[in-house]
């Protein structure tokens, strides 16, 4: 299935693949992979047993993009170890890793869907005619149902941020 006219970039229409994480649902199955000391992976087990952010991104390399992961990292420092937080892009997790060093980033990790694209397609955010992520925010409670999701309209605007960090907030 796909939702043609999901999103639009620069105002022209695209369509995302798969259906769109609705609140109150059971997450679905992610396996995305990161770098550090080697390629590693991360999947939705991995995630369970804190309150989760999920960012997601077109792109690290763009500005907007860029802004979105620093402005969570700025946020998320005052929950600690109490949550997970990760960017999720189709960046390679070499450049991922380049970019928060660059930027320091510490307080949000970041993993890509590089590989298969399937965390794109089972939470339906892969631009069909892009082949990129679209952006959006999902929050998970511990046990990884979905508290919040955001799928922004344009993808060349940022997200409610607010929203994202009062749902998080509201887990803990």
């Amino acid at each position: 299935m796909s939702r043609a006219g999901a999103v639009t970039f620069k105002g022209n229409p695209l369509t995302l693949a798969g259906e769109a994480v609705q609140v109150g649902a059971s997450a679905p199955n992610l396996k995305l992979h990161f770098y550090a000391d080697g390629l590693q992976e991360l999947t939705l087990e991995d995630l369970k047993g804190k309150p989760t952010l999920l960012s997601v991104v077109p792109s690290l390399d763009t500005p907007v993009c860029a802004t979105q992961t620093k402005k969570f990292n700025e946020s998320l420092a005052e929950f600690g170890d109490r949550i997970n937080a990760v960017t999720v892009s189709l960046d390679l997790p070499f450049a991922q890793a380049r970019f928060c060093g660059a930027e320091n980033i510490s307080n949000i990790r970041t993993a890509s869907d590089y590989q298969e694209r399937q965390f794109g397609q089972d939470w339906g955010m892969l631009i069909e005619e892009l082949k990129i992520l679209a952006r959006g925010i999902f929050v998970l409670d511990a046990g990884a149902q979905v508290a919040h999701a955001e799928v922004v309209g344009e993808v060349t605007e940022e997200p409610n941020y607010d929203a994202a960090l009062a749902a998080l907030k509201g887990l803990l």
